[in-house]
Protein backbone atom coordinates (compact mmCIF):
# COMPACT_ATOMS: atom_id res chain seq x y z
CA UNK A 1 0.00 0.00 0.00
CA UNK A 2 2.53 2.67 0.69
CA UNK A 3 4.32 1.64 -2.67
CA UNK A 4 1.28 2.98 -4.44
CA UNK A 5 0.91 5.53 -2.34
CA UNK A 6 4.54 7.14 -3.01
CA UNK A 7 3.92 6.03 -6.70
CA UNK A 8 0.81 8.22 -6.78
CA UNK A 9 2.45 11.21 -5.06
CA UNK A 10 5.56 10.62 -7.54
CA UNK A 11 2.74 11.03 -10.46
CA UNK A 12 1.15 14.14 -8.56
CA UNK A 13 4.50 15.41 -8.71
CA UNK A 14 4.63 15.71 -11.97
CA UNK A 15 1.13 16.94 -12.78
CA UNK A 16 0.49 20.31 -14.02
CA UNK A 17 -0.89 21.13 -10.22
CA UNK A 18 2.21 20.31 -8.44
CA UNK A 19 2.11 23.06 -6.29
CA UNK A 20 -1.53 22.66 -5.17
CA UNK A 21 -0.59 18.63 -4.53
CA UNK A 22 2.58 19.86 -2.55
CA UNK A 23 0.39 22.13 -0.17
CA UNK A 24 -2.55 19.58 0.45
CA UNK A 25 0.17 16.80 1.04
CA UNK A 26 2.16 18.82 3.48
CA UNK A 27 -1.52 20.01 5.10
CA UNK A 28 -2.76 16.23 5.57
CA UNK A 29 0.67 14.53 6.24
CA UNK A 30 0.63 16.80 9.68
CA UNK A 31 -2.67 14.66 11.25
CA UNK A 32 -3.66 11.54 8.72
CA UNK A 33 -1.11 10.88 5.63
CA UNK A 34 1.63 8.55 6.16
CA UNK A 35 4.67 9.82 3.89
CA UNK A 36 5.98 12.81 4.04
CA UNK A 37 5.79 15.80 1.63
CA UNK A 38 9.59 15.92 0.93
CA UNK A 39 8.84 13.26 -1.45
CA UNK A 40 6.98 15.93 -3.70
CA UNK A 41 9.31 18.27 -2.47
CA UNK A 42 12.53 17.22 -3.73
CA UNK A 43 11.64 16.19 -7.66
CA UNK A 44 10.07 20.18 -7.85
CA UNK A 45 13.06 21.81 -6.05
CA UNK A 46 15.04 19.79 -9.05
CA UNK A 47 13.01 20.76 -11.74
CA UNK A 48 12.50 24.54 -10.57
CA UNK A 49 15.75 25.39 -8.46
CA UNK A 50 14.90 29.04 -8.95
CA UNK A 51 11.63 28.22 -7.09
CA UNK A 52 13.47 26.13 -4.34
CA UNK A 53 12.58 29.38 -1.41
CA UNK A 54 8.85 29.43 -2.41
CA UNK A 55 8.51 25.83 -2.61
CA UNK A 56 9.55 25.29 0.72
CA UNK A 57 7.29 28.06 2.19
CA UNK A 58 4.18 26.61 0.55
CA UNK A 59 5.36 23.14 2.44
CA UNK A 60 6.42 24.93 5.41
CA UNK A 61 3.07 27.19 5.84
CA UNK A 62 0.65 24.28 5.16
CA UNK A 63 2.30 21.62 7.36
CA UNK A 64 1.96 24.08 10.07
CA UNK A 65 -1.62 24.77 9.23
CA UNK A 66 -2.28 21.00 8.72
CA UNK A 67 -0.80 20.88 12.64
CA UNK A 68 -3.88 22.73 13.75
CA UNK A 69 -5.99 20.08 12.33
CA UNK A 70 -3.92 17.40 14.05
CA UNK A 71 -4.15 19.50 17.30
CA UNK A 72 -7.43 19.57 17.32
CA UNK A 73 -8.00 15.89 16.65
CA UNK A 74 -5.68 15.48 19.97
CA UNK A 75 -7.48 18.35 21.83
CA UNK A 76 -11.09 17.36 20.77
CA UNK A 77 -11.29 13.66 19.62
CA UNK A 78 -7.85 11.87 21.29
CA UNK A 79 -10.34 8.93 22.59
CA UNK A 80 -11.68 8.04 19.09
CA UNK A 81 -10.15 9.93 15.93
CA UNK A 82 -6.52 10.57 17.88
CA UNK A 83 -6.44 6.79 19.28
CA UNK A 84 -7.41 5.48 15.47
CA UNK A 85 -4.77 7.15 13.80
CA UNK A 86 -1.97 6.64 16.47
CA UNK A 87 -3.06 2.95 16.53
CA UNK A 88 -2.97 2.61 12.90
CA UNK A 89 0.87 4.40 12.64
CA UNK A 90 1.85 1.85 15.22
CA UNK A 91 2.58 5.35 17.30
CA UNK A 92 0.63 4.56 20.20
CA UNK A 93 3.88 3.91 22.12
CA UNK A 94 5.89 6.66 21.15
CA UNK A 95 2.92 8.84 22.04
CA UNK A 96 3.20 7.64 25.69
CA UNK A 97 6.23 8.46 26.32
CA UNK A 98 5.98 11.79 24.56
CA UNK A 99 4.26 13.15 27.67
CA UNK A 100 7.13 13.53 29.93
CA UNK A 101 9.45 15.00 27.02
CA UNK A 102 6.61 17.43 26.74
CA UNK A 103 6.18 18.52 30.01
CA UNK A 104 9.94 19.11 30.99
CA UNK A 105 11.37 20.29 27.50
CA UNK A 106 8.11 22.00 26.06
CA UNK A 107 8.54 23.81 22.96
CA UNK A 108 12.66 22.44 22.33
CA UNK A 109 10.83 19.14 21.88
CA UNK A 110 8.58 20.07 19.29
CA UNK A 111 11.47 21.47 17.55
CA UNK A 112 13.78 18.70 17.89
CA UNK A 113 10.81 16.14 16.99
CA UNK A 114 9.17 18.41 14.17
CA UNK A 115 12.23 18.92 12.54
CA UNK A 116 13.03 15.27 12.37
CA UNK A 117 11.51 12.49 10.11
CA UNK A 118 9.54 10.95 13.07
CA UNK A 119 5.93 11.20 12.18
CA UNK A 120 4.79 15.05 12.70
CA UNK A 121 1.08 13.98 13.11
CA UNK A 122 2.60 12.48 16.83
CA UNK A 123 4.09 15.56 17.11
CA UNK A 124 0.45 17.66 16.44
CA UNK A 125 -2.35 15.37 17.91
CA UNK A 126 0.17 15.19 21.29
CA UNK A 127 0.33 18.47 21.44
CA UNK A 128 -3.64 18.93 21.43
CA UNK A 129 -4.20 16.40 23.33
CA UNK A 130 -1.72 17.19 26.46
CA UNK A 131 -3.52 20.98 26.22
CA UNK A 132 -0.09 22.06 25.26
CA UNK A 133 -0.28 26.10 24.65
CA UNK A 134 -1.45 27.01 21.01
CA UNK A 135 1.01 29.66 20.77
CA UNK A 136 3.80 27.96 21.70
CA UNK A 137 3.05 25.07 19.43
CA UNK A 138 2.47 27.37 16.64
CA UNK A 139 5.98 29.11 17.06
CA UNK A 140 7.50 25.67 17.22
CA UNK A 141 5.75 24.22 14.46
CA UNK A 142 7.09 26.91 12.11
CA UNK A 143 10.40 26.94 13.49
CA UNK A 144 10.56 22.64 13.25
CA UNK A 145 8.94 22.49 9.62
CA UNK A 146 10.64 25.69 8.13
CA UNK A 147 14.21 24.62 9.37
CA UNK A 148 13.05 21.13 7.62
CA UNK A 149 11.69 21.94 4.63
CA UNK A 150 14.25 25.10 4.01
CA UNK A 151 17.05 22.26 4.21
CA UNK A 152 15.84 19.84 1.79
CA UNK A 153 15.17 22.53 -0.85
CA UNK A 154 18.39 24.52 -0.05
CA UNK A 155 20.33 21.82 -0.18
CA UNK A 156 18.88 20.40 -3.60
CA UNK A 157 18.89 24.52 -4.91
CA UNK A 158 22.68 24.37 -3.93
CA UNK A 159 23.98 21.11 -4.96
CA UNK A 160 20.92 19.66 -7.72
CA UNK A 161 20.53 16.15 -8.50
CA UNK A 162 23.53 14.75 -6.74
CA UNK A 163 22.59 15.64 -3.40
CA UNK A 164 19.03 13.86 -4.28
CA UNK A 165 19.80 10.70 -2.95
CA UNK A 166 21.73 11.70 -0.17
CA UNK A 167 18.85 13.92 0.90
CA UNK A 168 16.67 11.09 0.85
CA UNK A 169 18.61 8.33 1.97
CA UNK A 170 20.25 10.30 5.13
CA UNK A 171 17.21 13.23 5.90
CA UNK A 172 17.12 12.15 9.57
CA UNK A 173 20.87 11.97 9.82
CA UNK A 174 20.82 15.73 7.77
CA UNK A 175 17.99 16.50 9.78
CA UNK A 176 18.81 15.73 13.19
CA UNK A 177 22.65 17.82 12.46
CA UNK A 178 20.86 21.15 11.50
CA UNK A 179 18.72 20.61 15.07
CA UNK A 180 22.10 20.17 16.57
CA UNK A 181 23.86 23.46 15.27
CA UNK A 182 20.71 25.53 15.96
CA UNK A 183 20.11 24.06 19.91
CA UNK A 184 24.08 24.36 19.99
CA UNK A 185 23.45 27.84 18.79
CA UNK A 186 20.35 29.30 21.63
CA UNK A 187 22.71 27.31 23.74
CA UNK A 188 25.92 29.30 22.98
CA UNK A 189 23.89 32.74 22.77
CA UNK A 190 22.41 32.19 26.38
CA UNK A 191 26.29 32.03 28.02
CA UNK A 192 26.90 35.29 26.28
Amino acid sequence: MLQKTYDWMMDKAAHRHAVWWLAAISFIESSVFPIPPDIMLIPLVLAAPTRWWRLALICTVSSVFGGFLGYAIGYFFMDSVGAAILTAFHLTDKFAAFKPLVDQYGVWVIIVKGATPIPYKLITIAAGAFHFDLAHFTFASVIARGMRFFLVAALLWKFGAPIRVFVETRLKLVTTAAVVLLVSGFAVLKLF
